[in-house]
């Protein structure tokens, strides 16, 4: 039961966080980078506290590990990402971004080599891992790897290096609330932080271009993609461990560039369906443990039924 859970949420946060790339993309050249982010996560922070002041429970912070927990992953996994994301996502096509958000299963297991005595990988695991990295190059193209990309993919790359340290600073942390509860007010935190910068950088709300688009692209980042898939995500954490969690991010660039061929009009090339096929394979190799459990469960099954 527990594998199968493992695997729903990862196809959750998988489709949730793929399909923000698109909502991100549809507006943001009407509002102002850091406000889209600002207002992603105040529309989350209002559905989340409200949730939970209704559900009640254990539902504040009571011990300093819940209180670091939701200050680590309000500043990172939140606050840093979500700000250097959408200052990237400028310059970038919605594949393009998610497939260097990509970059986060790689830095995961260095990050938990040094904070984390219980999430280390093995051989083959570590063969995997470098598979999707392999993916990821064959789909952005060796030339702009080696040439450093374009500025929006490098913030898009320091993104995902703030989630994969906050991921992993959570598990260490060790915080005891709620998924749901801790996701809100990591929520309403980041979202005074992100407005700070915001602020500072000059920007302001006479600049947004309101349009039905871009309230409906505010809305959908804001519930499905952030205050339905970060309470998934983290959930997805606690079941499998950051390193392995982390591998959703290899699944993200498909969703996204499917989304963006779908509703953006964005290309699909020959390139990215050939990396698509090497991400996978490096998922595979290191979920092969979760994979053969479930094969094996569903031809078991119709076996046992004759």
């Amino acid at each position: 039961m527990s594998r199968h859970r493992t695997l729903v949420l990862f196809v959750a946060a998988a489709v949730l966080f793929g399909t923000s790339f698109v909502g991100i993309k549809a507006a943001i050249g009407s509002v102002p980078p850091v406000l889209f982010a600002a207002f992603r996560v105040d529309v989350a922070a209002v559905v989340l506290l409200t949730l939970v002041a209704v559900r009640g429970g254990y539902w504040r912070p009571r011990s300093r590990a819940d209180v670091l927990g939701v200050l680590a992953s309000a500043a990172f996994v939140l606050g840093a990402n979500n700000v250097l994301l959408f200052l990237g996502q400028q310059n970038a096509t919605s594949g393009a971004a998610a497939v260097m958000y990509s970059i986060l299963p790689i830095a995961s297991p260095m990050f938990a080599f040094f904070l984390l005595d219980d999430e280390r990988i093995s051989a083959v695991d570590a063969v995997g891992i470098l598979f999707g990295l392999a993916g990821v190059v064959v789909i952005v193209g060796p030339e702009s790897v080696l040439g450093g990309g374009s500025v929006g993919q490098a913030l898009v790359v320091g993104a995902a290096l703030s989630v994969a340290f906050g991921s992993v600073l959570l598990k260490r942390v060790g915080a005891t609330m709620g998924t749901i509860p801790m996701t809100a007010w990591a929520m309403a935190v980041a979202a005074v932080g992100i407005h700070a910068v915001s602020l500072g950088i000059g920007e302001s709300p006479t600049q947004v271009v309101w349009s039905p688009t871009v309230v409906a692209a505010i809305l959908y980042v804001g519930m499905p993609a952030t205050a339905a898939a970060y309470p998934v995500y983290f959930a997805l954490l606690a079941e499998a461990g950051p390193v392995r969690g982390n591998l959703v991010a290899y699944a993200m660039p498909i969703v996204a560039t499917l989304s963006g061929w779908a509703f953006l009009g964005e290309s699909i090339s020959s390139g990215t369906v050939l990396g698509f096929g090497v991400i996978v394979s490096g998922f595979l190799l290191v979920q092969r443990e979760s994979v053969a459990r479930i094969v094996g469960t569903s031809i078991k099954r119709p076996a046992e039924t004759e």
